[in-house]
């Protein structure tokens, strides 16, 4: 999406959406509060989350639980989890500085794409709603049932990007499965502790962490260079 000139030179950054530029870790954590109301499980404090998710999310659960859910469990689990975050993502606002670095980059003639597991019928309309769709040069979501990670999605995203080398990209995100994602296709991640991970968890992937988006904007182009 978007009429953004590929550039190149520099870093081709693929961003991830929830916990990254989109600023909605309360809502997660308020929604799955919620949710753990319906399903009989106690509440979770913001930090203890962080400690414990992961991808896929039912080994979150698993964490959780002690066990993995059945796959009856996990669809309620997950309907009831998207219900409660459906009510309270439209108050979320994008992360600090995010629209005016995005906007730097495409004024700048750097190109960047947005790649997330949320459903690409709700992802979409939302990132328009945020005025920053024609920042990128392609917006890709969720477009099945699966839970898995990002790595072969990824592989999908790049092979769309005409021109763009492996070399070049850096995946920008808030969890490991996003440094796991960029790894898998021979590409540097930078990781933010702005979304679902804390910092320990972060730094255990082995690649840069940083607290805010632009140093990892920063960080991304000098590793491209």
């Amino acid at each position: 999406m978007g009429k953004q000139q590929r550039g190149a030179h520099g870093a081709h950054i693929v961003w991830d959406w929830n916990g990254t530029l989109l600023h909605d870790i309360h809502a997660v954590i308020d929604a799955t509060n919620a949710s753990f109301v319906e399903i009989g499980l106690e509440p979770i404090t913001l930090e203890r989350y962080r400690e414990l998710y992961c991808v896929p999310v039912p080994r979150f659960y698993e964490r959780l639980m002690g066990r993995l859910p059945t796959d009856a469990e996990w669809l309620m689990m997950d309907a009831v989890f998207h219900k409660h975050y459906g009510a309270r993502v439209d108050a979320c606002v994008l992360a600090e500085g995010a629209a005016e670095l995005l906007a730097a980059r495409q004024a700048a003639g750097r190109t960047q794409s947005l790649l997330s597991l949320a459903p690409h019928e709700q992802l979409v309309p939302l990132v328009r709603r945020h005025g920053i769709a024609e920042r990128f040069v392609r917006i890709d979501g969720r477009t099945d049932g699966s839970h898995t990670g990002k790595a072969e999605r990824m592989v999908r995203h790049l092979a769309a990007l005409d021109g763009v080398e492996a070399s070049r990209i850096v995946v920008i995100g808030d969890a490991v499965d996003d440094a796991v994602a960029a790894a898998h296709v021979g590409a540097r991640a930078v990781l933010y502790t702005g979304g679902s991970h804390s910092r320990g968890s972060l730094e255990a992937a082995g690649v840069p962490v940083v607290d805010s988006l632009g140093e990892a904007v920063d960080l991304a182009e000098s590793l491209a260079a």
